[in-house]
């Protein structure tokens, strides 16, 4: 069993960046800025926008922040991401989720611009890249594929079963997995609530993708021999060993699977950092389409 180490490859990921940053600035050039619209105090929020920012700092990128109150009108928000798509200065920018039940999440979406769209849930780029047309992929599924290629995974004739249907990870994944591209090429099953025998389906699975937001449902039982496992989830779980009280769990039952696969992801750190540096990769390509 080999580690897909997220925090290794991100950090690779980073540094690439990084460089490619500091060829811009030596050649005066753009440096790319991304924006991030926080709606309220919600504390997870709050840290994930955090480590974006900082993350901003560490590679050159100029960041912007704008925290508006929870109580904001759905209107006023609109109006406020129309600014950010006619800013020529802002290259890419998210509103972070979950938002207030007031505030319509496909409006939000809906409204950003496709070209600054770099979280890549706008229809358009999701419809582009169903096609394997250039765009913004989404970031967390963009962060699996890259996991998968950086270790050399075969995937082109390979069974990859998908556990869960969002449009934020399991529709995106699936869609990749099925491209005519490298990593890709795979025969993709799409597994969700209403999968009958779920079992039945993941022991065929040659690579396993589970982004159900069930903590540890996914069972040694489940899994075959040899599998690549790549688990999405992350959720607090109650740990009286713990200093904090908890302890961070994905959606596989990490001990007694890992023993079965040649190759899982942790929780944490496994897709988890790779979700920010596709991020600021989407972002850096926004600015390389607008200087082509």
């Amino acid at each position: 069993m080999q580690l897909l180490d997220g925090k290794k490859i991100s950090e690779q990921l980073l540094e690439e960046i990084k460089a490619d940053v500091e060829k811009l600035r030596s050649g005066n050039k753009k440096i790319p800025h991304l924006a991030v619209i926080l709606v309220g105090n919600n504390p997870a929020s709050e840290t994930y926008v955090g480590s974006k920012i900082k993350t901003c700092e560490r590679i050159g990128f100029k960041s912007t922040l704008i925290h508006l109150p929870d109580t904001i009108e759905e209107a006023v928000l609109l109006q406020k991401i129309e600014e950010l798509n006619k800013d020529s200065d802002i290259d890419g920018f998210i509103v972070q989720s979950p938002l207030p039940k007031h505030i319509s999440d496909e409006k939000v979406i809906n409204a950003i611009s496709p070209a600054k769209d770099v979280d890549g849930f706008h229809p358009e780029n999701l419809g582009r890249m169903a096609l394997n047309m250039p765009a913004f992929l989404p970031a967390t599924p963009y962060g699996v594929i890259t996991l998968l290629d950086r270790y050399d995974i075969p995937t082109a004739g390979k069974h990859c079963v998908v556990i869960g249907r969002s449009h934020i990870v399991g529709l995106p994944v699936s869609l990749l997995m099925m491209r005519n591209s490298k990593p890709g090429n795979c025969t993709v099953t799409v597994c969700h609530s209403k999968t009958v025998d779920l079992k039945s389906y993941t022991l065929q699975a040659d690579i396993l993708i589970v982004a159900t937001g069930q903590t540890e449902s996914v069972t040694a039982d489940m899994v075959k021999e040899g599998a690549v496992v790549v688990d999405v989830g992350i959720s607090r779980v109650p740990d009286d060993t713990k200093k904090s009280g908890f302890r961070l769990a994905g959606d596989v039952k990490f001990d007694e699977v890992a023993p079965k696969c040649s190759y899982i992801t942790p929780v944490p750190g496994g897709v988890g950092p790779m979700t920010i540096a596709s991020l600021l990769k989407n972002t850096l390509e926004g600015v390389k389409r607008k200087t082509a």
